[in-house]
């Protein structure tokens, strides 16, 4: 089994600071601005993102979580998937720009059933999706509005993204 490192520690903070100030700038500043971070990277990921953008806007972005777990199609497959407590910040969404955040977008799925997840909860103004790795592959029209890195990949390749808060370590790996 082959696998290489294709973004390390400085890589990822990197791209995390790019992409807090890209968002300040599609917002025109932090004002009515909720990230969710779909579990269980995505949310350190927001977290992430949170503190960055308050570093640069000087102010708190409030930062959630969203469990898309009964909103997946392929529950029927795995039906042992247990769900991750939704967490939506003091003031809702509602009127809102949201950012979906997560680690690694692929077939669109995940971010399908994230959005059927935010219809249930509320009606944010804007939807805006932040990933870490673009890795192809769509089955979806999902398309990223803040893109850490393309990492062009194999369907038969895995992209596994370690975070330091939950695997000790900042790395993103491809392999086989």
């Amino acid at each position: 089994m082959s696998t290489r490192t294709v973004l390390q520690e400085a890589d990822i903070a990197r791209a995390l600071t790019r992409i807090a100030h890209e968002i300040l700038e599609s917002n025109r500043g932090a004002e009515n601005l909720v990230l969710l971070g779909i579990p269980t990277r995505g949310v350190t990921l927001a977290h992430r993102l949170a503190a960055l953008i308050g570093g640069i806007a000087q102010t708190d972005t409030p930062v959630g979580s969203l469990d898309i777990t009964l909103f997946r199609d392929d529950l029927s497959k795995h039906p042992t998937r247990s769900p991750h407590p939704t967490d939506i910040p003091a003031g809702g969404i509602d009127g809102k720009t949201v950012v979906l955040v997560d680690d690694v977008l692929f077939s669109g799925r995940s971010i399908r059933a994230a959005l059927d997840a935010i219809q249930s909860i509320g009606r944010p103004a804007v939807v805006r999706l932040a990933i870490l790795v673009d890795r192809g592959h769509r089955e979806l029209p999902i398309r990223p509005d803040f893109i850490g890195k393309n990492i062009p990949s194999a369907r038969t390749e895995r992209v596994n993204v370690r975070l330091h808060e939950i695997d000790g370590a900042d790395e993103v790996t491809i392999g086989v």
